[in-house]
């Protein structure tokens, strides 16, 4: 959540950067787009250089106590880019008014640029002698916030995308591109698992997939280098952004672009064709105005025909166009996953036609829904589609069918997301599906150990570098011993002080429930470690049943409430105290108790309740994952889940007019009984609801007001 609260802090801060830009420079609205993606990525490829730097210089062999110089061969193998000195933001950062910044950065992607044949003539450069030099100072600085320096991940599509909606929110773009939402890829790339050969996006964008792939790789201590890019996209400049954004993750990719690289009627890379091991996709959705005459004769990348033709002779709607394409590049045992519009999967007429040919080739692997709002700048829902010409046989003619549209975090008010954590409980229920019943498991004891965990870094979080429960305590103490002097007065001097009573026995009460919550969190890691839990119904017992680990979620949740009431009856303490003319009182310390910084003791009370809380939620967190594992699928097999999954027979998908829909086969889920109900969880989305809201007032009062002063009024 942090990490993307920082993300929309940058991309705010580009876009208004872009603007001045725009404003003191010769560049158009739609121009001045890459020159400030270029900068973008010499920032992030810089991040990545500096990342890994120090490991590469600590391994460097030695001869005569001399170090053999750093090679764009040492960045590649751990995914960066190699920098030289003039190429590196800290340089062009360091230069002044008084310097050609222009010269300077065409320097550096020139110099990048001989180091990287892929990126040769792909990086922006003579843009930049057509920004004022002051307006570049300005513009290089903006570029180097904390947050850039620290981001990870895919950054270049993000930015990417969030340019584009305000490019069209100005109608200096058609709004026909969306970037594929991370959280998507990441599942696509989870089922998929590529781990070898060529990996084919024939719709790459700025190549999201391929860097994903890359990152599984290295998560599972592969090298990414196994893994061959082979892309298309239409938009020139997208891929070179593509190309730059392959390269500051140290990959090289094939991506072809331009009017040759439309798919529909060009097939640049010949030699892919029946050759794929991955196919991974997000093509443009509902497209109709393909050219049909310019393709019906393409039966090698049309198995299954055209899915239909209007009057115009334009092929009605392209989505079975490229799910064909999909299929095709496949080699004998290739797979591929890719986003498409939920339509698709019920489409009727002649995409029917098609969708029935493509069912009864026994290829169709799993289908996913998900529910709107994933997209960063369209509300649609969306399917997930798997092909695999390598199923086993007794799975030949079924299809998973998953409907994920209840599975989904709130971002912002408009965008929603997969944690890591339903991440991996989807993927779980793939590898059910293919019989790895022990990753299921494996997935499940990392959530038990994980909640014991963060139950005993309750009292020391090296994450948060303090003593969560141990600190608020203390705080609590501080709070009391600094008006308990003057209560007591109040008291000799007959005043009922109920709200200084309440305190104290709150007070006592976290005390009491901190003990027993450390004593139980101890036991529960003793009890983990000491026995066997080789199967799914052994860990269902420690998790739910008899003295369970569910008790420890529970008392959590029991503690952090107790917690934030003591502290509620501390602030209202401190106001009947004030009420009673504590404040001119000699027994009251008003400078420690409201005063700045550290000497303020209710603030110090309030940011260590906070930590203290959010330490404790995880221990729910986690065991909650542990519970909709299990609770789903208690035996650790595949199995029927009303509103969830259902492995579906080729006569029942047949007998339902060929639909590939997921949620016209799974049922409805039950509804949640009470003791499920998460409040919190409620009141997050209420206040991301609320945030939102507020965000978009203020933007819409300063755009009237922009409006207002342009009519002169």
């Amino acid at each position: 959540m942090a990490q993307l609260e920082n993300i929309e802090a940058i991309e705010k801060r580009l876009w208004k950067s872009a603007d001045t830009l725009r404003a003191n420079s010769e560049l158009a609205s739609n121009e001045y787009f890459l020159p400030v993606m270029g900068l973008i990525f010499l920032r992030h490829a810089f991040s990545r250089y500096l990342a890994v730097k120090d490991d590469i210089v600590a391994t460097l062999p030695s001869r005569g106590g001399k170090t053999r110089s750093l090679t764009k061969e040492d960045f590649s193998k751990k995914s960066a880019i190699f920098l030289k000195a003039e190429a590196q933001f800290d340089y062009l950062i360091a230069l002044t008014d008084a310097d050609n910044r222009a010269e300077a950065i065409i320097a550096a992607m020139d110099s990048i640029e001989a180091d990287y044949a892929n990126l040769r003539n792909q990086l922006p450069k003579q843009e930049y002698n057509n920004i004022p030099n002051d307006v570049l100072g300005m513009l290089l600085r903006t570029l180097n916030p904390e947050e850039l320096k620290k981001a990870t991940g895919d950054i270049f599509g993000r930015i990417y995308e969030y340019f584009l909606t305000q490019f069209a929110d100005q109608g200096a773009h058609d709004g026909g591109e969306f970037f594929t939402p991370v959280s998507l890829v990441q599942l696509l790339v989870n089922v998929l698992e590529p781990d070898h050969g060529k990996i084919f996006d024939p719709a790459c964008g700025s190549g999201g997939m391929f860097v994903q792939s890359a990152h599984f790789m290295e998560r599972h201590r592969q090298d990414p280098h196994e893994l061959t890019f082979y892309g298309h996209e239409k938009n020139r400049v997208t891929t070179r952004l593509a190309k730059m954004n392959l390269a500051v993750h140290g990959l090289e990719g094939n991506v072809e672009g331009g009017e040759s690289a439309i798919t529909y009627y060009n097939d640049p890379h010949q030699g892919l064709f029946g050759s794929v091991d991955y196919v991974m996709a997000n093509p443009p959705f509902n497209v109709d105005e393909v050219d049909a005459d310019k393709i019906k004769g393409d039966k090698r990348r049309l198995p299954f025909g055209l899915p239909g033709v209007n009057k115009n002779k334009k092929i009605s709607n392209a989505n079975y166009l490229w799910i064909q394409y999909f299929y095709s590049y496949l080699n004998e045992v290739g797979k591929a996953g890719f986003v498409m519009s939920s339509q698709a999967s019920s489409a009727g007429r002649d995409e029917a036609k098609v969708r029935e040919q493509l069912v009864k080739s026994g290829y169709v692997d799993i289908m996913v829904d998900v529910r709107g709002n994933f997209f960063y700048t369209r509300a649609v829902p969306c399917q997930l589609w798997f092909l695999n010409k390598n199923k086993p046989a007794h799975l030949k003619n079924k299809v998973l069918m998953l409907d994920a549209r209840n599975v989904y975090r709130k971002v912002t008010r408009k965008i929603y997301d997969f944690s890591p954590e339903q991440q991996q409980n989807l993927t779980a229920i793939s590898w059910l599906y293919r019989g790895e019943s022990e990753r299921f498991l494996d997935l499940v004891r990392s959530y038990i150990d994980k909640t014991i965990f963060e139950a005993q870094f309750c009292a020391n979080s090296e994450a948060l570098n303090c003593f969560p429960l141990p600190d608020y305590l203390d705080a609590l103490d501080s709070l009391s011993n600094a008006f308990s002097d003057f209560m007591s007065k109040l008291e000799d001097d007959g005043v009922r002080v109920e709200e200084y009573d309440e305190f104290l026995n709150a007070k006592s009460l976290v005390q009491d429930g901190w003990s027993a919550f450390e004593i139980s969190a101890r036991d529960f890691r003793k009890y983990w470690n000491e026995y066997e839990y080789p199967d799914a119904s052994s860990l269902y017992k420690f998790v739910e049943e008899d003295v369970c680990l569910k008790d420890l979620a529970e008392n959590s949740r029991s503690l952090i409430k107790d917690i934030d009431h003591a502290y509620k009856l501390a602030t209202r303490t401190i106001d009947f105290a004030e009420s009673h003319c504590a404040k001119e009182s000699i027994l009251w310390d008003n400078t420690k108790l409201n005063g700045r910084g550290r000497n303020n003791l209710k603030k110090a009370a309030d940011e260590a309740r906070k930590l203290a809380v959010e330490q404790l939620k995880q221990v729910r967190y986690f065991y909650k994952q542990a519970h909709w594992l299990l609770s789903r699928f208690p035996e650790g097999k595949l199995c029927d889940v009303d509103g969830l999954v259902k492995l579906v027979d080729i006569k029942d998908i047949e007998a339902a007019d060929w639909s590939l829909t997921p949620g016209r086969y799974v049922g409805v889920a039950p509804d949640e009984v009470d003791e499920d109900f998460d409040f919190e969880e409620a009141l997050r989305d209420i206040h991301v609801e609320l945030k939102g809201l507020n965000t978009e007032s203020i933007e819409l009062a300063d755009k009237i007001a922009r409006n207002f002063e342009e009519l002169g009024v």
